[in-house]
């Protein structure tokens, strides 16, 4: 950029700041949107065999949604599929390693052909081991990033080229607030949880760049959740959030094409006020706070 361009960008830049500033005011005060409707339309959970991603299924269900469920493990995948139609709903299960990419393509062909394009893709599979990062197995750290970061680029390669040929389209993204704010213990899972925040993150500027701005991105970021993940935290009389609650934040933020959805809300001014804090208070806050998980890893009794 030739400095007399950046010049003239600096004089606009304060009318854009208030240009901005009020028209999110008037949009949070006076034109709230109203949630967009699912009925009939496709919507593909990753990981909706147990916790979280079963709650996400079960809602999208209830709303009249076709509900396509992944997930490694077959009889928790039927039982929730079972749940959604036992409730009138509509439901297809699918078993799927989101660590094989051959499998993601096999089974995304599968849906495409009996199902339908995937209308809001909710890319919710996780794992988490919890360990010292030095202890842990090379192959545990690579399967974390398979299946928190990676699977989210399969998934997406797979779908998203539906979705802009119809020009609509849904992609959310279960991250953590440990993808907020590095946490011992969970090295590896912070790190694929920053990652995929920074995919989704990406990825809607790059529609937005290519003009496929209609395609809409939503990132999760819960604080721990009692999914069974997490054994237990540093502070035992910390109330972990429930993955119905995650669920419902989750879903509400993506039918009000919410961008970020920080569970609880008021992480939100929490985190943008400790943008402002220098990094050792970060650290002390979170020490004396007493923030973070208990150990959990052996490697010997790990999958």
């Amino acid at each position: 950029m030739a400095s007399k361009d950046k010049l003239m960008l600096l004089l606009k830049l304060p009318f854009y700041m208030i240009y901005f500033y009020l028209e999110a005011f008037v949009r949070s005060v006076f034109l709230r949107p109203s949630p967009k409707d699912v009925k009939g339309d496709v919507v593909l959970v990753t990981g909706a065999g147990h916790g979280i991603g079963r709650e996400i299924a079960l809602e999208f269900g209830r709303l009249g949604a076709r509900v396509v469920l992944w997930d490694i493990n077959k009889s928790g995948n039927d039982s929730v599929a079972a749940e959604i139609k036992a409730a009138g709903g509509e439901a297809h299960p699918y078993v799927c390693d989101l660590c094989k990419t051959d499998d993601i393509k096999t089974v995304a062909a599968s849906v495409k052909s009996n199902v339908g394009n995937v209308d809001i893709l909710v890319n919710n599979a996780g794992i988490l081991y919890g360990g010292e990062m030095l202890k842990m197995r090379e192959e545990h750290i690579r399967r974390t990033f398979e299946v928190n970061t990676l699977s989210h680029f399969w998934t997406t390669r797979e779908f998203l080229p539906a979705m802009i040929k119809k020009k609509k389209g849904h992609i959310v993204t279960t991250s953590s607030m440990s993808a907020k704010s590095g946490t011992a213990l969970l090295v590896d899972y912070s790190s694929s949880k920053y990652a995929a925040y920074g995919f989704a993150e990406a990825m809607e500027e790059e529609m937005d760049r290519l003009g496929h701005s209609y395609i809409k991105f939503t990132t999760v970021c819960p604080m721990f959740v009692s999914s069974g993940l997490v054994k237990a935290t540093t502070d035992v009389d910390e109330k972990m959030l429930t993955p119905k609650e995650v669920a419902l934040a989750t879903v509400n933020g993506t039918l009000m094409n919410r961008a970020v959805v920080t569970i609880p809300d008021h992480l939100a001014f929490s985190l943008r006020v400790a943008a402002w804090f220098p990094r050792k208070l970060n650290l002390w806050l979170k020490k004396v706070g007493n923030l973070g998980i208990q150990p959990q890893y052996t490697p010997s009794k790990q999958d």
